[in-house]
């Protein structure tokens, strides 16, 4: 213990001049009087920030170990900004933390801290997720699965989809576990090892018994597979949900342009409001590639795999804000597919990111997003659910196609002309939050959570009792 405070006395020595000058994040917890004034020995005539900034410079560990030199060094060791200070260097960015321990640690339904900095120990949080074991995190989106660690900032691997997982014509079941089996070997890890955090792509829209029996189905097989395979604990949800988490958010819509369809989800603390319904239009990634590729052959522009035309798509295609006004502009632009060489696109670059807005043009017979999406803020302002409006008017996109340049911009500005004032005033889209990977993220922010797996999970045990638990689904 004494060579412990040799170190912090060092520290004042030798950067007391520098660390008076630096700072703490914002998000603060002000010392009280009797706390500023304990004694602290030699420290006295420090100011309390200058002796935070040295408490820092030793470390979370060697700071955890100060609380027990004296009862004077309880109250700055223990006080919320150094603490926040040590998760901002953590495995996730500060918001992201704030926004999961203050919206996300109590669990399903969502519960919110009226004055988190006050009501909640960043210590203790910070000492939980360095103890965590971690989760595994399968984002089993529609067009293809990512999978990795809630400690990772990206996914570490690809692979299929469990939906289309094997013959499709064997049982459920068996292509579930098939597919978890794989992910598990593919990460070199035993499934009794860690809880596992699943999302899975929002199907059965409706909210009829069909809809309802079908997802409770989809469900449960997902939890006898992994219960089978002995993983301690299964987290699962929906992909609307977690893309709006990844937005720091738990009311919203949520569009997710997917692989084959575009779903628009309206989202109240966490839930899916089904009875609100859940627009959708038959329009997705795989349209907008297939279009994309029509345009490319009858340019005469030869190509080998549909993975090329998916990149040039990627790289090359955005939307237009005004589509009339875009097809008098110049729009040529060049990309190097590597193994196939450079290839030149014009107006196919903003037509293929048109067919979300007019369908028609790719031979579609369906309403465009702008108009999916104002339906679902109609029903949603007609349901009167909340006290405001406020809940709905944050759409959230999701989904790789999702991150076109100008997707956010356009569908926003389309809203503003189809929805009345009192419906479009303080209107937002926002473009997915991590790209392509929101969703991953958003299940990650739940696999890091101080209080994880908790009331989050269903267990085994609680799995074979048939708990009836409200799982965000």
């Amino acid at each position: 213990m004494a060579m412990l405070l040799k170190k912090v006395w060092e520290s004042v020595s030798n950067r007391a001049s520098s660390c008076s000058t630096s700072s703490i994040d914002s998000v603060t917890t002000p010392l009280s009087h009797t706390e500023s004034s304990s004694s602290l020995g030699a420290f006295d005539r420090l100011p309390i920030d200058v002796v935070l900034q040295i408490v820092k410079l030793v470390g979370p560990k060697d700071a955890a170990r100060l609380r027990v030199v004296c009862k004077s060094w309880r109250s700055p060791v223990s006080d919320n900004r150094l603490w926040i200070y040590f998760l901002q260097n953590y495995h996730d960015t500060w918001d992201s933390v704030f926004f999961a321990e203050t919206h996300l640690r109590s669990g399903f339904p969502i519960q919110t801290f009226s004055s988190p900095t006050t009501e909640l120990s960043f210590m203790r949080i910070y000492g939980q997720r360095v103890q965590a074991r971690g989760a595994v995190i399968v984002d089993g989106g529609s067009g293809y699965c990512k999978f990795g660690w809630s400690e990772y900032g990206c996914p570490s691997g690809r692979s299929a989809t469990f939906l289309e997982f094997g013959n499709i014509e064997s049982p459920m079941y068996s292509r579930l576990r098939h597919f978890f089996v794989t992910i598990y070997s593919r990460m070199q890890v035993k499934a009794s090892a860690h809880p596992i955090v699943v999302s899975l792509p929002v199907c059965h829209y409706d909210d009829t018994e069909s809809a309802r029996a079908s997802r409770r189905q989809l469900k449960d097989t997902i939890y006898a597979a992994l219960f089978d395979m002995n993983v301690p604990a299964v987290c699962a949800i929906n992909q609307a949900t977690l893309a709006l988490y990844a937005a720091q958010r738990t009311s919203g819509i949520v569009v997710n342009i997917g692989f084959q369809v575009t779903s628009v989800v309206p989202i109240l603390h966490g839930e899916v409001m089904r009875a609100v319904g859940v627009e959708v239009m038959g329009v997705g990634a795989l349209k907008l590639t297939g279009f994309l590729r029509e345009q490319m052959q009858q340019n005469n522009l030869n190509f080998e795999s549909l993975y090329t035309v998916r990149t040039l798509k990627e790289n090359l295609c955005y939307v237009a804000a005004d589509y009339e006004a875009e097809l008098y502009k110049d729009t040529q632009a060049s990309f190097e597919v590597p193994g196939e060489g450079l290839f030149t696109l014009s107006k196919e670059r903003f037509k293929t990111g048109e067919v979300l807005f007019q369908p028609r043009i790719a031979g579609v017979c369906a309403m465009g997003l702008q108009q999916a999406v104002a339906l679902c803020m109609d029903h949603c302002h007609a349901a009167e659910l909340a006290e405001d409006d406020a809940w709905f008017k944050t759409i959230v996109l999701s989904g790789g196609t999702a991150c076109l340049p100008g997707v956010a911009e356009r569908l926003e500005k389309e809203l503003q002309g189809l929805l009345p004032p009192s419906i479009s005033n303080g209107l937002r889209v926002v473009s997915p939050p991590y790209g392509a990977d929101s969703v991953w993220v958003g299940a990650k922010l739940i696999g890091n959570l101080s209080t994880f797996p908790g009331s989050w999970c269903l267990t085994k045990k609680q799995f074979k009792r048939k708990s009836r638990f409200t799982l965000a689904w």
